[in-house]
C-alpha cells in the first residue's frame, strides 16, 4: 500500500454520502463511512508519518444517484483531483429498479475503477448485503443482487480494485446496524464499514474487530415483526413509491457535501 496517501476522493450515492449517520458537528448533515475512513487514515498518517502533509479529502457522493449518473457527474471531477486513494460504491439504486441492467452497471463501475487505477490510485469498493430479512419484498431482488456482487468481485480482481466483501458476513444484516428505513446503515453500521475498509488498506491501528458478530438479541415476536413491517411500509416504502411515481429522486437539489479537496480535521486541531 502506498502509505501515506495525499488525496482521497469518494464517489457514490447515499451510502458514501453518509445516510443515516448524522454528523455530531453539523445538524442536518451526515458523516458516514467515507468521512470516518478519511479520519482514520489521516490520524494514522499523522502518527506514523508526522512530516507528511495532512490527508486531503473530497466526497462527491449524492443520494439517489444511479451508477451511470455517478460515472457521468463524478468521475471527471474526481480524476481532476488526481487522488491516490479512492472509493467507488454504486449500484443500490440500480438493483432495486425494474429493468436492472447488470452488464451495463458493471461496465460503468469498471470504467470508473480503470480510470482511477490508470492514474495510480488505490481504489476500494464493497459488496452489497442482501437485506431481504429486514425489508419486506426485498427477496425479489436477491438473485440479481447475488449476481451483482459476483460481478463486483470479478471486476475487482480484473482492475486491481480492493473489494471488502461485506455480503459474505451474515451478521451484516443484523437490524442493529441499520437505520429505520432499513436501507441505510446507522452510526454503528457506518463505523464498521469504515473499519473494514481501513483494515483492507492495512492502515496502522486497524483491526479485524469490525467482523465480530453482535451479541445475541431476543427474537421479536411475529406480532412485533408484523407491526414493525407495517410501520416501515407506511413510513418509508409508500413515500418512496410516491416520489418515484412522480419521477423525483431523494437527491433532487442535493449537492455534494465536500466537492473540493480539503484537509481532514482531527481532534486536537485548533
Amino acid at each position: 500500500m502506498p502509505f501515506p496517501f495525499a488525496r482521497y476522493v469518494a464517489l457514490g450515492d447515499s451510502s458514501t454520502e453518509g445516510l443515516d449517520d448524522p454528523s455530531p458537528s453539523a445538524p442536518g448533515r451526515y458523516r458516514g463511512w467515507a468521512d470516518r475512513l478519511a479520519t482514520q487514515v489521516a490520524a494514522a498518517q499523522t502518527l506514523h508519518h508526522p512530516d507528511a502533509p495532512r490527508l486531503a479529502y473530497a466526497n462527491l457522493a449524492i443520494r439517489g444517484r444511479r451508477t451511470r449518473q455517478v460515472l457521468e457527474t463524478q468521475l471527471a471531477p474526481a480524476l481532476a483531483m488526481r487522488p491516490d486513494l479512492a472509493t467507488v460504491f454504486a449500484g443500490t439504486n440500480d438493483v432495486i429498479q425494474s429493468g436492472f441492467d447488470l452488464n451495463g452497471v458493471l461496465a460503468d463501475l469498471g470504467t470508473m475503477q480503470r480510470a482511477l487505477r490508470a492514474q495510480g490510485a488505490t481504489v476500494l469498493t464493497i459488496t452489497m448485503p442482501d437485506l431481504s430479512d429486514l425489508i419486506p419484498f426485498a427477496g425479489r431482488v436477491s438473485a440479481r443482487l447475488a449476481e451483482f456482487n459476483a460481478g463486483v468481485r470479478a471486476l475487482g480482481a480484473e482492475t486491481g480494485t480492493l473489494v471488502v466483501d461485506l455480503a459474505a458476513h451474515p451478521w451484516v444484516t443484523d437490524p442493529r446496524l441499520w437505520s429505520a428505513d432499513r436501507l441505510h446503515a446507522n452510526h454503528e453500521g457506518h463505523r464498521r464499514i469504515a473499519e473494514a475498509l481501513a483494515a483492507r488498506l492495512g492502515v496502522p491501528g486497524s483491526t479485524a474487530a469490525w467482523s465480530d458478530p453482535l451479541p445475541t438479541r431476543p427474537v421479536p415476536s411475529p406480532m412485533a415483526r408484523a407491526l414493525g413491517d407495517l410501520g416501515w411500509v407506511c413510513g418509508h416504502l409508500l413515500p418512496w413509491l410516491w416520489r418515484h411515481a412522480r419521477g423525483r429522486s431523494s437527491g433532487d437539489r442535493v449537492v455534494a457535501k465536500r466537492p473540493q479537496l480539503t484537509p481532514v480535521a482531527l481532534e486536537g486541531d485548533r
